[in-house]
């Protein structure tokens, strides 16, 4: 499928040539509202099509720069806000919490049962990748190992931290090996060099079962939310200043139709899943294991006191690790307006 670059935004600044989307492999109620063509749906009567990423290879890079005017964005913080830390023109309108199975993997042999038997052990850290934005695994495992030692009241100096090569994601044979770019250190951990790999989501569920690995710390029961902070908790929804500015109406509409299928989510929990193996790229078995409890009741976006300041957190960690290039405010970032609106848009529909 071939889709026209949106020339013509640069021509008009208020114009638009279609409505562009962008979601990472995890459950998201955008990537929902797509599939069940209400995105499609709600826009067509604007003239505007709808597109993802996804499908515009060309254009992929702006899931992690945000310079593509028309773009919406449910992904991981960790591009997000490497992306306004640089001076990209985003706004932060939603923010979600999904638990998805963020956990410490280990050999079955190696004893690690708990947060406290971390000490002292080697764990697998991804290699800086070409960028800040894209040095997604590497910030999302420090952060997971963060908050697993946290946990028990140990720091990232009580272990060793082993840099691992990042697997080549470009010769991967399918989409789900590709997505084990992220989880490099699993053959280190299979072949013994390191004792422990953080990972989370469905995909990583099923390489753990094929490669014979076992959960040395499961995060998601920790009972303190601090200690899961990470790249997808809070997940952010962002989009370019330039829809703010000039189509208001639009943000709204878009996030009226992701609080809908937010709504269809909590009563559909089977099909649900059916589009989560394909969203998340893995099979029945890591879908299920990886999203358990009552994760489909969960998908509306907030933007409460709490997954602000754990927004902030995530930021604050980010740069002092050297993922961001500035530092900045979250409250100067995040624009309540269009969630508010919708929501009554939502209640305006249904009178």
């Amino acid at each position: 499928m071939t889709l026209a670059t949106p020339t013509l935004q640069a021509q008009d600044p208020s114009a638009l040539e279609r409505i562009w989307f962008t979601r990472c492999p995890v459950p998201t109620a955008s990537g929902i509202a797509y599939r069940l063509g209400w995105l499609a749906e709600e826009f067509a009567r604007d003239g505007l099509p709808v597109s993802t990423l996804q499908e515009a290879r060309q254009l992929g890079h702006h899931h992690y720069d945000h310079q593509l005017p028309g773009l919406f964005r449910e992904g991981g913080n960790v591009p997000a806000l490497a992306a306004r830390a640089s001076g990209s023109p985003s706004q932060l309108i939603g923010l979600t919490w999904i638990e998805e199975w963020q956990t410490i993997l280990v050999r079955p042999d190696s004893g690690i049962r708990s947060a406290a038997d971390l000490r002292g052990k080697r764990l697998a850290l991804p290699a800086w990748a070409d960028s800040r934005p894209g040095s997604i695994a590497r910030a999302m495992s420090l952060q997971g190992y963060k908050g697993a030692l946290a946990s028990a009241g140990l720091y990232l100096e009580d272990v060793r931290l082993v840099e691992v090569a990042l697997l080549d994601q470009a010769g991967a044979a399918t989409p789900q090996l590709g997505l084990q770019r992220l989880w490099s250190g699993l053959d280190y951990l299979a072949r013994g060099e390191v004792d422990a790999v953080y990972v989370k989501g469905a995909a990583a569920a099923d390489a753990a079962r094929r490669l014979g690995l076992v959960v040395g710390v499961d995060l998601d029961l920790l009972p303190d939310p601090r200690h899961r902070i990470n790249n997808g908790t809070p997940r952010p929804i962002t989009v370019h200043q330039h829809l703010l500015d000039n189509h208001f109406d639009l943000v709204v509409r878009f996030l009226a139709q992701t609080l809908r299928a937010a709504e269809w989510a909590a009563g559909n929990r089977d099909a649900l899943n059916g589009f989560l193996e394909d969203e998340t790229r893995a099979g029945s078995q890591g879908v299920a294991d990886a999203y358990r409890g009552d994760f489909h009741a969960t998908l509306a976006p907030d933007l409460s006191e709490q997954r602000l300041a754990f927004l902030s957190t995530q930021k604050d960690f980010l740069y002092l690790h050297g993922f961001l290039e500035g530092d900045f405010s979250i409250a100067d970032w995040v624009d309540p307006r269009p969630l508010h609106a919708a929501h009554e848009l939502l209640a305006q529909r249904r009178a």
